[in-house]
């Protein structure tokens, strides 16, 4: 099993938030569209009344969907931590798998899964899932990255691409479809930019292993790398 969905390893990784924010710190130098941004979008488009957020991380788009939306918004995470860092932010949250959603059938206009569905233990089991407890005609956000997505720090330490486990870009219309009705990919390109291979070596190492990290070679000045990243838009 990859470790991106290793539930065993998900749990570590999120215990706290040190590596959660390890690899959001390469957002700083991110150039093109925010995704969040894009996810947000394709949430208000639907003006729901409710949303679900699956994998809701620290809270912050969970939040910003509280307060900009005219809606009830539930997040919900496997971390304890995550879910207190929500809360902390005005923000309705429980700790829960995707894989077994609490929820009735039918319980909200619009879900999102933002960067999350790649540590699902069973991907068809919480597509299937989020399909149940959305209304008809209801919308599922799913967001995710390429297999290239930053390939040129990747292949420094012998990746073909990033690691993609079991949702990327390249699969996430096939395995979607087999759920919703309507399918549909907006993509978001860029670059982000490590400064130095300390930058690199954090990254990577918050993303993998130390180990993999140490692989990293000397960098004769700063490594730009190619943000491949795909936001689907789903129908119920």
């Amino acid at each position: 099993m990859d470790s991106l969905n290793d539930p065993e390893a998900v749990r570590k990784a999120y215990a706290d938030e040190k590596r959660y924010t390890a690899r959001m710190a390469e957002q700083e130098t991110a150039t093109g569209p925010d995704p969040y941004n894009v996810v947000f979008a394709a949430v208000a488009e639907r003006a729901p009344r409710d949303v679900l957020e699956v994998g809701c991380g620290r809270g912050e788009l969970a939040e910003r969907m509280s307060r900009e939306l005219s809606a009830r918004v539930i997040a919900l995470d496997q971390s304890a931590r995550m879910v207190e860092l929500t809360t902390a932010r005005g923000v309705e949250a429980m700790i829960g798998d995707v894989v077994e959603l609490p929820f009735d059938d039918g319980s909200f206009d619009c879900a999102v899964a933002a960067w999350m569905l790649y540590h699902a233990s069973n991907l068809d089991q919480a597509l299937q899932e989020l399909r149940r407890v959305l209304r008809p005609g209801g919308r599922l956000v799913a967001a995710t990255s390429s297999e290239r997505n930053l390939a040129e720090v990747w292949e420094l330490v012998g990746e073909i691409g990033a690691p993609g486990g079991g949702f990327t870009v390249e699969n996430a219309a096939a395995a979607l479809g087999r759920h919703f009705n309507h399918v549909a990919r907006r993509d978001v390109f860029g670059t982000v930019t490590f400064c130095d291979r300390e930058a690199a070596y954090e990254y990577v190492a918050a993303t993998q292993t130390a180990e993999v990290a140490g692989l990293l070679p000397y960098l004769d000045g700063p490594l730009v790398a190619s943000r491949r990243l795909g936001i689907f838009v789903c129908v119920a």
